[in-house]
């Protein structure tokens, strides 16, 4: 699974979440630790829905891209945030 794949994973998954799809923006980022990281940017009324109660959501977002990642030997990392206001 290449690294394009990890983005359109995340981008399905999330959009299937949210009331906003157009919304939805997912982008590969530099980071200073070893691996790949992820930005998930939802609308700020959309951000809890992907958080979930206590990070449960999120914790299985992160969970099945590590997963889609250790299976290309990625290291994978995400993060959620709200999108700024336009």
């Amino acid at each position: 699974m290449s690294q394009d794949h990890i983005v359109e994973l995340l981008r399905v998954m999330v959009s299937s979440i949210v009331d906003d799809t157009s919304g939805v923006i997912v982008e590969e980022v530099p980071s200073t630790n070893p691996g790949k990281l992820y930005q998930v940017k939802v609308s700020k009324d959309d951000v809890g829905k992907v958080i979930g109660k206590e990070g449960r959501i999120a914790s299985s977002l992160r969970t099945i891209a590590k997963a889609a990642g250790a299976k290309a030997g990625i290291k994978v990392m995400v993060n959620v945030f709200n999108k700024p206001a336009e």
